[in-house]
């Protein structure tokens, strides 16, 4: 980055966002933490947050971790008017030694730069950043459950906070992370997750921003989710195109297994065409599921050895998912993303012609509940954010 000149010609010092400049305020009275189970998912407020400001004359502030409260902003702020704010999804999880873990955080932090610069926002340093972050869930540990399936949910949200409403980029911005304690994102969905594939309303589109982790990608779909929910469906499967294209389920990134007639697996989920979240869940799904299938012994996933798995990236149809199972081969479908981690999907409603009350519901063979895939892909994720197990790295202690 360039430093502007000062009025006297000489350039002056932009600060990077600088981690050894980290100050902790500690709240004089600790709020007391409820027991797992007894909360809903994101409405838990810990004792502290991280919080730094971006101004384009001097920088990033010093990141500070200081009590739990609100932020003062202009009302004329760039987030409140134009919607530039984008945000991350990240777990901390105690390992059997009771050290907090994080699961694959570098991804998660290019990933707030990448979805950042498309809302040209300023830049940050990832590495200072996620140094914060870990001291904020050391910070913040008692908080973290020590229950299986509960974590402490991280939110990292970078906003554009110049005071116009003139139309343009914020060069002013404000990063904070806060954290909650979490249990499963769907406690009373044990059987999965019903769906129903809506294509009148569209997530995302070829050349829009539905490849980032932006605000502005979830509020227009509220409308559509409620009127799910008053057909009786959990979630929305979002379309787009005439041929009905999946893309994703609700939140999540989406799979079908599918039975072949050799008795392998087909595992097919949408490629990253820019309209689907490169999911990191969606990621390490893809990466252990090419692992398992390149292993002989097929020991990576406890799946059986005379199942084979073949994987497909490639655009699925709501239609194709129709005539697999009348055709008795859709074995199971799930949704993948750091809040449910591996999700059955339990139903899929699908309308037919243009009356809503004709819904054709496109049921798994599995049944309810993860079948053979989804479970094995639970079982060795939660393993590894949980410490338990050990692949590439991915789960990274908090000191």
């Amino acid at each position: 980055m360039t430093s502007p000149p000062q009025a006297n010609g000489h350039a002056h010092h932009i600060a990077p966002l600088d981690a050894s400049l980290l100050t902790i305020q500690r709240a004089e009275t600790l709020k007391p933490v409820p027991e797992p189970g007894t909360y809903t998912f994101g409405d838990i407020k810990t004792d502290h947050m991280l919080v730094m400001t971006y101004d384009p004359v001097v920088g990033w502030s010093a990141p500070q971790i200081k009590p739990y409260g609100p932020l003062a902003l202009d009302p004329a702020s760039n987030c409140f008017q134009y919607c530039t704010n984008v945000f991350e999804g990240m777990k901390a999880i105690l390992n059997p030694d009771g050290t907090p873990c994080m699961f694959r955080p570098v991804d998660n932090m290019r990933r707030l730069q990448s979805s950042g610069a498309r809302m040209a926002l300023p830049p940050f340093d990832a590495d200072a950043l996620l140094t914060c972050i870990t001291k904020l869930v050391l910070t913040e540990a008692r908080w973290i459950p020590a229950v299986p399936g509960h974590a402490l949910y991280i939110r990292p949200t970078l906003i554009g906070t110049k005071p116009s409403i003139k139309v343009g980029a914020s060069d002013h911005a404000t990063l904070y992370t806060i954290v909650t304690p979490v249990g499963p994102y769907f406690p009373t969905t044990t059987g999965g997750v019903s769906l129903l594939a809506v294509g009148e309303h569209v997530r995302s589109w070829p050349g829009g921003t539905g490849g980032f982790k932006l605000g502005l990608n979830y509020s227009p779909g509220f409308v559509p989710q409620q009127a799910a929910a008053v057909l009786g469906y959990d979630q929305v499967l979002w379309l787009i195109g005439e041929d009905k294209q999946i893309t994703e389920a609700g939140a999540m990134n989406f799979f079908a297994v599918v039975e072949r007639d050799d008795g392998g697996l087909n595992i097919v989920t949408p490629p990253l065409d820019g309209t689907i979240l490169p999911g990191i869940t969606r990621d390490s799904t893809l990466v252990l599921l090419h692992a398992h299938a390149a292993d002989t012994s097929r020991k990576i996933l406890d799946l059986p050895v005379d199942k084979p798995v073949y994987i497909e990236e490639r655009i699925l149809s709501v239609n194709e998912l129709a005539e697999w199972a009348k055709a008795g081969n859709l074995l199971e479908c799930f949704g993948t993303g750091t809040a449910v981690l591996v999700v059955a999907v339990e139903r899929i409603g699908d309308l037919v012609g243009a009356d809503v009350k004709q819904v054709r519901d496109i049921e798994m063979k599995a049944g309810r509940g993860l079948g053979p895939v989804g479970q094995a892909l639970w079982d060795k994720l939660l393993a590894l954010k949980e410490g338990r197990d050990e692949f590439a790295g991915w789960s990274v202690k908090c000191e």
